[in-house]
């Protein structure tokens, strides 16, 4: 057994009188264990948070999506959208047309966007998960209905009981003027039959109608403003997207799930890079509790160092010494803080003890929890570079500074 790591275990885990050193080892041991512990769960609890926003996300928005790089409709022919249906890894194809409407229901009114999808666009996208009441039905027999984001349905108050039509007004594709405010517009009625809950953005905004009553209202007879496209789970994002690009030409862009919400992904992975520093700066507090323990251990154990010395342990075994010492401490803390804190994640995990206030506004009733094996890695490679900083300071200066006044001693 190595001879350094044997001592500094036999002061850690040996029979001891309970003095100021054990106490505050103790107090070094419980710092970390408590500091590893808030690292793990908010950590976890963060993960769960961003996997509801991007699940939420995910059932509206498609794995990839092709829209014009100017203007607003895509010059795609019917042997483009075949190429894009053939391209190996691609499950499925949704036609969309959009246009920002006014819409009109009883007394009140607001601006939306209104998009037109193909009947197999909850395939593509998942939307009929999102259905907060009603259902996800884009025809009743022959006539057109509509799914209405939530955010819309409490903006226009619309009765739950008993909805009227919505009214959708939008300016005629015309060149020339047109006086008679009757001529100038395009009015469509259109039954809502379904609410789908998301983003609040995302809720205050869309209205799904069919594809064939979109076309109608806007005037756009074969015109798209995007495609939505599904892909296997096995295929490459990466390939996958650069093989669809070279089917759109330079005229159009595909973008990934990533690039359609990129300022949403980003100032996440900002958000959790923000957590984790403060996270470690509070493991660093807590290591103050181990350069105090450590500096006081050597104090103590200035006989042992004078016998260990005797029997020619050199300065840089002492050192070693006392750095497992201080190594040892810091792993204690952090396992004991990874085991708790698992268990705790786990408990929340599966049984939702501790709820979120006002829940009966959110998607979920408690904090959703989610660990992952890179934050416990990324946890472990933490607080062992602050266990081994903590360690190597009060050694390489006390250690140094008790033995040259022994050797002069001498």
């Amino acid at each position: 057994m190595n001879f350094p790591f044997y001592i500094a275990r036999r002061y850690v885990f040996a029979k001891k009188s309970h003095n100021a050193i054990n106490i505050i080892a103790g107090i070094s041991i419980l710092g970390i264990t408590m500091g590893t512990l808030a690292f793990i769960v908010v950590l976890s609890v963060f993960n769960g948070f961003d996997a509801v926003v991007k699940s939420m996300f995910n059932s509206f928005y498609a794995d990839f999506e092709v829209k014009p790089l100017e203007g607003k409709t895509l010059k795609l022919t019917d042997e483009i959208l075949n190429q894009i249906r053939t391209v190996k890894g691609v499950a499925g194809v949704a036609e969309i047309v959009e246009e920002n409407a006014l819409i009109l229901y009883g007394s009140r009114q607001m601006v939306a966007t209104v998009r037109g999808v193909s009947d197999n666009y909850h395939r593509v996208t998942g939307m009929d998960t999102t259905i907060w009441d009603g259902a996800y039905q884009l025809w009743d027999r022959e006539q057109p209905t509509a799914v209405v984001g939530r955010g819309i349905k409490y903006t226009l108050n619309m009765d739950p009981d008993f909805f009227d039509a919505l009214r959708i007004m939008v300016p005629r594709r015309s060149d020339k003027m047109v006086l008679d405010p009757n001529r100038a517009l395009n009015t469509k009625l259109i039954r809502p039959v379904g609410f789908f809950e998301s983003q609040p953005e995302i809720e205050l905004k869309y209205v799904i109608v069919p594809l064939k009553f979109a076309r109608e209202l806007f005037d756009y007879p074969t015109e798209l403003t995007a495609l939505e496209i599904h892909s296997l789970p096995t295929v490459s994002t990466h390939l996958l997207q650069k093989e669809l690009q070279a089917v759109v030409g330079t005229q159009m862009v595909v973008k990934n799930r990533m690039q359609q919400n990129e300022l949403l992904y980003k100032t996440m992975k900002s958000e959790k890079w923000a957590i984790f520093f403060i996270l470690v700066f509070i493991l660093l507090v807590a290591s103050f509790n181990v350069v105090g323990t450590l500096s006081m251990l050597i104090i103590e154990k200035k006989k042992d160092i004078e016998t260990l010395r005797h029997l020619g342990a050199t300065l840089s075994t002492l050192k070693r010494t006392f750095l497992f010492e201080g190594l040892l401490i810091s792993f204690i803390g952090a396992l004991a803080g990874l085991a708790i804190g698992s268990a705790i994640c786990f408990i929340q995990q599966e049984y939702g003890i501790v709820k979120l206030q006002g829940a009966e506004s959110f998607v979920i009733d408690s904090y959703p929890v989610r660990i992952q094996l890179r934050d416990i890695l990324l946890v472990l490679l933490s607080v062992s570079l602050i266990g081994y900083l903590a360690s190597w300071y009060p050694i390489r200066f006390i250690t140094r500074k008790y033995l040259r006044v022994n050797e002069y001693n001498n």
